[in-house]
């Protein structure tokens, strides 16, 4: 099987199963999904969710999560991880967005990458989710996710696993791929024993091909 007729089968696999995959994360504005994105690292995103409703409510916008303090904010989000630097990294967030965007979040990467908090990943997510720009964020599920599959081929980093998926997937499914990806990985190829029983893809997975099916 070729790269192309791997990638062709996976997306038609997904187009057929998940056509409209979509974020997890409960949010009402782009401002309010850079928060829980940046919420969201190393973290659930129902933990984010039980969360945010709450910073919401006393921060509704950036403006005045700009203005909070870190005793004000800090007591909101400890049930996340790492809450000391993202209680920091959300005030810093707030602070430039209503110093050098009017409040406003940016929708390019390399402004969204300038706030405290915001990697490469999360500024992928940010354009893709709000404005359907064809960037691959990859994370932990997806970079493993696009391994065992086949997908990628010695991508050792997230930068170069992304290069190889946007090179292979169409411009148009890029945004939507990401979240096919993260959902697989979440519910079905996951970390720790893989549910391959449970998975449509099989027939063209290294990793079934190689690990699993030989054993049975």
């Amino acid at each position: 099987m070729t790269k192309k007729q791997r990638y062709q089968f996976v997306i038609d696999y997904f187009l057929h199963h998940a056509p409209d995959a979509e974020t997890e994360l409960l949010y009402d504005n782009p401002y309010q999904l850079l928060v829980a994105v940046i919420l969201s690292a190393q973290c659930t995103d129902k933990r984010v969710n039980m969360t945010t409703p709450a910073i919401f409510e006393k921060y509704p916008d950036a403006d005045s999560l700009s203005k909070a303090t870190f005793d004000e904010l800090f007591p909101l989000i400890k049930s996340i991880s790492y809450p000391n630097n993202k209680t920091k990294h959300l005030i810093g967030m707030a602070q430039k967005l209503r110093e050098q965007f009017n409040g406003q979040v940016p929708l390019t990467v390399d402004e969204l990458v300038t706030l405290p908090g915001v990697g490469r990943k999360t500024a992928n997510v940010i354009t893709s989710v709000v404005d359907q720009q064809p960037n691959m964020a990859v994370d932990t599920h997806v970079f493993r996710v696009a391994a065992r599959i086949g997908l990628t081929v010695n991508a050792k980093t997230p930068l170069a696993t992304e290069k190889q998926l946007i090179q292979h997937i169409p411009r148009e499914l890029i945004h939507i791929a990401h979240h096919w990806l993260i959902l697989h990985g979440r519910y079905v190829c996951v970390a720790r024993n893989p549910k391959c029983d449970k998975c449509g893809i099989t027939e063209v997975c290294k990793y079934y091909q190689k690990e699993v099916k030989p054993k049975k």
